[in-house]
């Protein structure tokens, strides 16, 4: 068995370094593409030159073909270095010599034409390489080349265009300029429609991209030709071709996948799809003798085709690209056709199970090859049993979600998933999956759903929890009562005193087993004192005097309609900026304050003789017991509360005068009363003490004459 060597390494593909799998072995050299699958092959034959090349923190093969081709792959370990020289030189029979690079940031040098690479020198060194396929236009100038390039999408950064400056030669026979420009067009890839078409396709109708167009087929590239848009595509751009019937088993798909993709506009089209019907035929005859024929394409095509039309164009295309057409498989649904009727995001569409991948068709086409696959998923189709969904999760963490499959065609997918040993996983809290469901007996609608019962169960979770998070977030602040008769907080002597954190703390803990059920049930009390807060609406004293109006107002009444009139339609807001406006500009005021000011008497003389009636919001206020807001110990202490409060109809206004100034004649008189009361204590209190005074020393003037009379009785 002969040796074989592989490494995960980079190719360059279009300018941009794409990871893969190098194989090399003694017939060939083999790269896989890990992005899009495309294998490219060296025969051992075809290699001209191998060379090493050094780059940051690895090295690479640079690897020349005969027919001028350069492939670069980067990614090699140093320690491989050896190894693989030594295998080199025994399969191919190369030295594996390092190729130096000019590093002094030169920028004049000799361009040298190597097959399809044009090399940029100083002396014997290289200073950058340009692969000429990568060009897509070359002009000239006096003494000047312009290269432009294809663009990749997937390049962060692109290179759009290279200039050249080459010094004119008198004693030159040819133009440098045009021939710098000859050699550069002989291996550049510029699609140029020049010459005749190998076989011409009119009308076909497409998919993808939608319309109808006119397919040209030239050697190197074909053409779409439509109403509105043009498209050259060249022919090592397709990477598979497929051929895969409708649903309804008469209308054909031709599928075309395309790297780089076609450009609309900002849209990109991975894959071109033709759709034709079964009635659609065709004839041509191909413009090559019988000896080209074979030379060129090994008499794998003849002279002369005729068939339906996908037949033929999927011939032509097959032998002119050199791919495979990829079929149908072995996969046979339900309904007897190779496809599962599904719908992709919004839009239905058809499901292929291949022998090596899926692909879906139509919009938008998707192409899932088996080895990029991590594992795949059945599930409920929102909780019916009437259908199910199958989701494939890639490698790289992408999802694809392919709902509404009919219930009956689960088992068949099944047994081609088992078949095709992909890893089956269910994914959320059921782990067990649904090895014990069976998607295509269940025809009774009533029976319990699994799938739903898990949906349900996490639903339910999710609002108990937010439940929970939106009774931690309620405030507990409650509403200020300034009639409180006991305060809230201990006194700071009170050596009983406890917080009311820790009463709350152990209240609740005592009396309310279930934390959920205690925060239910104060939100509940919460609410209901709010709705007895506002049944208990504050009642207006009709009897109290109406308060004075000011001259502005008095003005008013008298003015606004006048300023109706002039101004008819005027708003209500218009009104009173304009009046605003006349009040300032009116001189004589002296009217309207006279009456304000007999107003402003009339409001005094009334308030002298106003009592508040029983029924007064005042009243009601006062009369109602101030309630706790929380439990207290018993050892707290009671403030004393002096004064009760007033409500709104009792705070004197600060335009008002007359209040202010009857306000301060009750204060005079109450602080009289007080004085007056304050000197008979005094009077009272200074009589009391001579009284005691007087009745002291006759005491004592009596206890001081007592031992006389009895000296005087015993003599």
């Amino acid at each position: 068995m002969s040796e074989t060597l592989e490494y995960d390494v980079s190719a360059e593909v279009r300018g941009v370094m794409t990871p893969g799998r190098l194989k090399l072995s003694d017939q060939q050299i083999v790269f896989k593409n890990s992005k899009t699958g495309k294998v490219e092959q060296i025969a051992s034959e075809e290699i001209d030159l191998i060379n090493s090349q050094k780059f940051v923190g690895s090295w690479g093969l640079r690897i020349f073909t005969k027919n001028g081709h350069l492939h670069r792959f980067v990614g090699f370990k140093d320690g491989e270095n050896e190894k693989l020289a030594a295998f080199i030189k025994k399969s191919y029979n190369q030295d594996l010599v390092e190729k130096e690079m000019c590093v002094k940031g030169w920028n004049w040098g000799t361009a040298r034409f190597l097959g399809s690479v044009l090399s940029f020198d100083k002396d014997s060194k290289t200073i950058f390489e340009v692969p000429l396929p990568h060009v897509s236009q070359c002009m000239t100038g006096k003494n000047e080349v312009t290269l432009e390039f294809h663009q990749n999408d997937d390049a962060p950064v692109g290179l759009m265009e290279m200039r050249f400056h080459i010094p004119s030669v008198e004693s030159a026979e040819d133009d440098p300029v045009e021939t710098f420009q000859s050699n550069v067009m002989k291996k550049a890839s510029v699609i140029s429609a020049s010459g005749d078409a190998i076989a011409i396709f009119p009308d076909i109708h497409c998919l993808t991209p939608r319309g109808h167009y006119d397919i040209k087929i030239f050697p190197t590239f074909f053409q779409l030709h439509g109403k509105t848009f043009d498209y050259k595509i060249p022919m090592n751009s397709v990477l598979r071709l497929f051929l895969l019937p409708h649903k309804d088993n008469r209308q054909m798909f031709f599928v075309l996948s395309l790297d780089p993709p076609i450009k609309q506009g900002q849209t990109r089209y991975h894959y071109l799809v033709y759709l034709f019907g079964p009635e659609e035929e065709t004839s041509i005859e191909l413009p090559f003798s019988e000896q080209e024929l074979k030379e060129k394409y090994d008499g794998k095509i003849e002279k002369e085709l005729s068939g339906p039309l996908y037949e033929v164009m999927g011939k032509v295309m097959k032998v002119l690209i050199g791919r495979k057409i990829t079929g149908c498989g072995n996969f046979v649904g339900h309904s007897g056709t190779p496809a599962l009727g599904c719908s992709f995001k919004a839009d239905k569409g058809s499901l292929y199970p291949l022998e090596r991948g899926f692909i879906y068709l139509h919009k938008p086409p998707i192409h899932i090859r088996f080895e990029e696959i991590a594992s795949v998923n059945f599930a409920r189709s929102g909780g019916s049993t009437r259908s199910f969904d199958f989701e494939i999760t890639l490698k790289n963490g992408t999802v694809h979600t392919f709902c509404s499959i009919e219930k009956e065609e689960y088992s068949k997918l099944f047994d081609f998933i088992t078949q095709k040993k992909l890893h089956v996983s269910n994914m959320g809290k059921d782990k067990g999956g649904y090895k014990d469901v069976d998607f295509g007996d269940s025809d009774n609608e009533n029976e319990p759903d699994a799938y739903l019962a898990r949906v349900k169960a996490e639903a339910r979770e999710k609002e108990s929890e937010e439940d929970d998070e939106g009774s931690e977030e309620e405030s507990t602040d409650e509403d200020f009562k300034p009639n409180e008769n006991e305060s809230d907080v201990a006194e700071e002597y009170d050596s009983n005193a406890q917080s009311d954190s820790d009463e709350d703390s152990d209240a609740s803990g005592a009396g309310s087993p279930d934390k959920h059920s205690g925060k239910k049930e104060k939100r509940e009390n919460k609410e209901k004192s709010k709705e007895k807060a506002k049944k208990s609406a504050k009642k207006k004293d009709s009897n109290r005097p109406k308060r004075p109006t000011t001259a502005f107002m008095l003005w008013l009444s008298d003015t606004r309609d006048q300023i109706k009139r002039e101004n008819p339609g005027i708003s209500v807001t218009d009104l009173a900026k304009k009046a605003g406006e006349m009040w300032k500009e009116l001189k004589d005021k002296s009217k309207w304050e006279e009456k304000a000011a007999k107003d402003k008497q009339r409001y005094l003389d009334q308030m002298k003789s106003y009592k508040p009636s029983a029924d007064s919001g005042d009243d009601q206020m006062n009369a109602k017991p101030a309630k706790k807001r929380k439990k207290e110990s018993p050892t707290k202490k009671s403030a004393n509360t002096s004064g009760s409060f007033k409500s709104k109809e009792y705070i004197s206004d600060d335009d008002d005068s007359s209040s202010v100034e009857a306000d301060n004649e009750a204060k005079k008189s109450k602080e009289g009363k007080t004085a007056a009361d304050t000197e008979k204590k005094k009077n009272k209190t200074n009589g009391d003490v001579k009284e005691k005074k007087a009745k002291k020393n006759s005491a004592s003037n009596e206890g001081e004459s007592s031992p006389s009379s009895e000296i005087e009785e015993s003599e």
